[in-house]
């Protein structure tokens, strides 16, 4: 059989398994956010050599300000979080016994790939440092394997607040997510306002969760249905206009994501600039859901969607490593455009867009045998889950630079 024939059939076959209660948007918008996050990280994030060949992280957001906007498109999370909102109220509702039964099995689901990748890298760090790899390279490496993860942390967290957001959907409507952006605003005055020199450092820290929680309500309420098209409209509009306040009257960075060399990040954690942008994408996807949804109907298109909906953790979890087994060997060899050079030219540019396709399948080579840590660890005794436990755990500390 011929590959496009092997595709269509493939394609009919999930079509066929495919139940006609299934959202074929909320899972599109699923799997457009997943794929921003590769995207994102393969096309912000670089390398730069020190003397002794070593690379260091570096970003071309550091010389090319004009490059902020791609982040606007690519920074999707709170896509991300609308459609895990709208996800998690449905499984919620299915679920028959104690909310903790079902959280459990939420956090199993997420927690699994996280401590298989942790747990690999573990076991390769000591490997790479005997082959030769320098200290410095391997600190990179564990910092950008180690960087995606913590939106796990944070998605548990909002997981485990499910039944109140559900509640609080139900008695206020799409209004419960109002009070967590105003939340975010407030903190944003007192760490950049006229009293600024006066407040804590740590007191950005209280962005963390409402800034985050903020597109997982919205997407609770959707699924709820107490937000519908003139809401979609209504978040669209105001997530923009506030957006461009934020950017033109207020001065806030203009990229999504961290910058190297910059004091102020939008991010890490979410400043107000976060919940704005959200809020425009969410409108977005509640105004395109039908048209979306009559898109994925073709089976063609479908079909890839379902794979990497099936593949969430393993894209999340292992693409930052499908780049470094490109960039590390290819350190040996020196400056490489676009993989080991400093990216700081227009060429830089070009010529990290024609690595993508490597970097993509790497990830989906490594993906084969990864996302076995995404299935039920059955096998596994309580002295392999405790080993792997104490690997992720070390990698961790390392990652962190806690050691």
């Amino acid at each position: 059989m011929s590959a496009p024939a092997a595709r269509k059939a493939l394609a009919a076959r999930i079509e066929a398994r495919t139940p006609a209660h299934r959202d074929r948007a909320v899972d599109g918008l699923r799997a457009l956010a997943l794929l921003a996050v590769p995207a994102g990280h393969w096309m912000l994030g670089g390398f730069t050599p020190d003397d002794g060949g070593a690379l260091r992280n570096a970003s071309p957001l550091a010389s090319f300000g004009f490059f902020a906007p791609v982040s606007w498109v690519l920074q999707m999370l709170g896509i991300f979080f609308l459609v895990g909102g709208y996800a998690s109220v449905l499984s919620y509702r299915r679920h028959r016994g104690p909310a903790g039964t079902w959280l459990r099995g939420r956090i199993a689901r997420l927690g699994r790939p996280v401590l298989g990748v942790t747990a690999v890298w573990a076991l390769l760090l000591p490997v790479l440092y005997a082959a030769g790899v320098p200290g410095t390279t391997l600190r990179t490496g564990s910092t950008l394997v180690i960087q995606p993860l913590w939106f796990v942390g944070v998605y548990v967290g909002m997981t485990a607040l499910t039944p109140y957001c559900v509640r609080a959907s139900r008695r206020t409507g799409a209004w419960a997510a109002a009070p967590l952006i105003a939340s975010v605003a407030v903190v944003d005055f007192l760490r950049y306002g006229p009293y600024a020199e006066a407040v804590p450092s740590w007191l950005s820290l209280l962005n963390l969760l409402p800034g985050w929680l903020f597109a997982y309500q919205l997407g609770v309420c959707w699924g709820e249905k107490r937000i519908g098209r003139r809401g979609g409209a209504v978040l669209l509009a105001g997530g923009a206009v506030l957006f461009a306040a934020l950017l033109v009257v207020f001065h806030y960075p203009a990229s999504m994501v961290g910058v190297p060399g910059e004091v102020r990040t939008n991010s890490h954690p979410p400043s107000l600039l976060v919940p704005a942008l959200a809020a425009a994408q969410s409108g977005a996807a509640i105004l395109l859901r039908d048209r979306i949804g009559r898109l994925l109907r073709r089976p063609a298109l479908w079909a890839p969607v379902v794979v990497i909906n099936l593949s969430a953790m393993t894209i999340l979890c292992w693409h930052q490593t499908a780049m470094l087994a490109a960039a590390v060997p290819a350190s040996f060899l020196g400056t490489v455009p676009g993989l080991t050079g400093a990216p700081d030219s227009l060429g830089w540019i070009l010529a990290r867009a024609a690595w993508l396709p490597v970097f993509a399948g790497l990830l989906i080579l490594i993906g084969r045998y990864a996302r076995a840590f995404e299935a039920p660890w059955e096998n596994a005794t309580a002295v392999r889950r405790a080993a792997a436990g104490v690997l992720a755990a070390g990698f961790a500390v390392f990652a962190l630079g806690l050691a």
